[in-house]
């Protein structure tokens, strides 16, 4: 699925563990540079260079760019000759070099995004975290905030790939930033123990998923004032019986877009 930048955006300005400069980002003419040594950068990524001015998310440290007329000097740097090897390109590492994020560059989705491989420190083994840099970023936070992969698997993997999504129509789906908060905010742990609210329809309702039991596919719409008026424990009842199934498909509504 193609990253929502305006959600990402989101993200890193009301996430503070994601650590960021003060000023303005890199030129476009430092990452056209870059691009050069590296070649094309996907478009999360190009944003975050140009647009956050960031510099780690939790304890992860992400390569930024240097002035071309001083590249040869920084080491760290995205453009540093360590960092690209075949079709990896190292972006990301922990302090200790225990574990890098990559792009894996022999892979390329219809929005010219790259998937991101954990490498292990010690056995170079691989494992893919992301469908793309935004993906990563969202991933990351997710942990930081103590959701794992997600709160269902489907919502697991719009993060893999989207910091969450703003439909024209107004349809939103929560990146893991505003998660916990909107679902604090109507009592959804208390009011359907069974259930999450992973996002609304910008009319009024909230849109359901469950979070247990072996149907977490089908996304469920009702209107969050009749939600609040449930006793303890009986949402789940009232989502059911005078909610609407919107879909089983919410990747598929929402639109991804195939690898090429």
């Amino acid at each position: 699925m193609t990253p929502d930048l305006a959600m990402l955006r989101d993200l890193v300005e009301s996430t503070p563990e994601i650590r960021r400069w003060p000023g303005d980002g890199a030129f476009e003419s430092w990452v056209r540079a870059a691009e050069a040594r590296v070649g094309r950068l996907p478009a999360s990524y190009r944003w975050w260079l140009t647009e956050a001015r960031t510099s780690r998310v939790g304890h992860v440290e992400v390569a930024s760019l240097a002035d071309p007329e001083h590249v040869t000097e920084a080491d760290d740097a995205l453009t540093a000759g360590w960092r690209l090897a075949a079709d990896r390109l190292c972006f990301a590492s922990e302090p200790d070099g225990a574990e890098t994020f990559s792009f894996a560059l022999d892979r390329t989705s219809a929005s010219g995004e790259h998937p991101v491989v954990r490498v292990d420190g010690i056995d170079g083994s691989e494992e893919v975290v992301a469908e793309t840099f935004a993906g990563f970023v969202s991933v990351q936070v997710a942990l930081l905030r103590g959701l794992g992969d997600g709160p269902n698997p489907v919502i697991a993997e719009l993060w893999r790939s989207t910091p969450g999504v703003l439909r024209p129509d107004g349809i939103t789906v929560h990146g893991p930033h505003r998660f916990a908060e909107v679902d604090e905010a109507h009592d959804v742990a208390d009011l359907a123990p069974h259930w999450v609210l992973v996002g609304e329809d910008g009319e009024g309702a909230g849109l359901f998923m469950r979070r247990h039991g072996r149907d977490r596919t089908s996304v469920h719409r009702l209107d969050l004032a009749a939600f609040a008026g449930s006793r303890p424990g009986e949402g789940g009842s009232r989502i059911e019986a005078e909610g609407e199934l919107v879909t089983t498909d919410l990747l598929g509504l929402l639109g991804g877009d195939p690898a090429a």
